[in-house]
């Protein structure tokens, strides 16, 4: 509640500046007066508050689960890609796709392209846990694993270790 509280004092702040900001540079330079100026400040400060307000939206919807993988895919895929003469080519990549299925039947899905290190981590049937706030899923049996992922920032680390190399996070194990 608290994150929420500051998300949105902090915005507003940013608004009441960019508004001030526009206002005062309007009055001042020759390059552009108000109201455009300040129509300016009202919008870029409109955007600020926009996007704290989609951000508590989209935090307050997240909730911890449990749940369990469910599927694993690996499929060969291309798209065109443009280069730096206007032209373009053919990028091939191999995406990797983990589904995981929380208790109230809903899919949530991790995909990653010419990387096999999540799809290889976990295994159809592992009892996962999703952490609200944290874009990660837990796995509940590490026994057999030799590396951990940070739940905090997603780094790898090692297994033995009790706290992310990157972050100092605790692992949680």
């Amino acid at each position: 509640m608290n994150t929420n509280r500051w998300s949105a004092i902090f915005s507003c702040i940013l608004a009441l500046i960019a508004i001030i900001g526009f206002f005062i540079y309007g009055e001042t330079s020759h390059e552009m007066e108000n109201p455009q100026a300040l129509f300016i400040g009202i919008g870029i400060g409109s955007m600020f508050v926009a996007i704290a307000f989609y951000q508590l939206i989209s935090r307050n919807k997240d909730t911890t689960w449990d749940g369990f993988v469910a599927e694993k895919t690996a499929e060969k895929k291309n798209r065109n890609q443009n280069s730096s003469n206007d032209d373009y080519y053919v990028h091939y990549y191999i995406e990797y796709k983990v589904i995981f299925i929380d208790a109230g039947g809903k899919k949530h899905s991790l995909l990653f392209e010419d990387d096999d290190t999540v799809y290889n981590y976990y295994n159809v049937g592992d009892k996962v846990r999703h952490h609200k706030g944290l874009n990660s899923y837990e796995k509940y049996d590490k026994s057999h694993d030799t590396i951990i992922f940070c739940n905090a920032c997603g780094s790898l680390n090692d297994i033995d270790d009790d706290y992310c190399f990157r972050c100092n996070c605790p692992l949680l194990k």
